[in-house]
């Protein structure tokens, strides 16, 4: 039986808690790995919140396995994952990615604008 998009999301959500912005803060200051998964014309257009890696959505499999010749090393398996895309359903989707390709501790943190103005600091892209 097929999918729709919502379905997928749905999915993805119940599988990928999601942390409002004082817990996302909370768990970068204790050195989790925070991912922007948003397409690169929108980190582009506002930055991204402090420390985050960039990493489209399209290309989270190729960046996130150790096995790729793309491989980001900052993402890895054995340390606390935080995914953001604009308003979490992107994040929530990546999130799922994460934990099919072995990623142990994976949170949805949301969206860029909430957490944005959670206070979390925002840089350049």
């Amino acid at each position: 039986m097929s999918m729709t998009m919502k379905d997928m999301i749905a999915e993805a959500n119940a599988a990928v808690p999601r942390l409002p912005p004082a817990e996302v803060a909370a768990y970068c200051a204790q050195g989790a790995v925070l991912v922007d998964v948003r397409d690169p014309h929108e980190v582009a257009g506002t930055g991204k919140i402090a420390g985050a890696v960039a990493v489209s959505r399209g290309m989270l499999e190729f960046r996130a396995c150790s096995s790729s010749p793309m491989w980001n090393p900052a993402l890895r398996p054995d340390v606390v994952v935080l995914v953001y895309c604009a308003s979490g359903g992107r994040s929530a989707l990546a999130g799922r990615t994460l934990q099919a390709l072995g990623y142990g501790q994976v949170f949805n943190a949301g969206g860029f604008k909430e957490l944005a103005e959670s206070g979390l600091p925002i840089e350049p892209a």
